[in-house]
């Protein structure tokens, strides 16, 4: 990851703005598209390249956090604040 001049982190990976999509990837990005925020998270903007891949993106994180399973939401959550704090990472 880099620092941008307005210090945010960012994947250094290759992204398409979102003012700058088209077709399938505008459509993902306004799916996605946080409520809090207004833009796509980065850590599903670096599959921009690939929308497929986003989409799949999706839809694990959707299975993992809200599929049946023995740990509840809040549990789910938990762990992954834990690891993304023992990572340094900022998701």
């Amino acid at each position: 990851m880099t620092d941008q001049p307005d210090q945010t982190p960012r994947a250094w990976i290759e992204v398409i703005e979102e003012s700058d999509a088209h077709g399938q990837l505008a459509e993902l990005y306004d799916e996605l598209r946080s409520k809090v925020t207004g833009h796509v998270d980065h850590v599903m903007a670096i599959h921009s390249l690939h929308p497929q891949s986003m989409r799949d993106h999706e839809q694990l994180y959707r299975t993992l956090m809200y599929g049946p399973g023995g740990l509840s939401r809040p549990e789910r959550e938990t762990i992954g604040v834990v690891v993304s704090a023992l990572n340094r990472c900022h998701y």
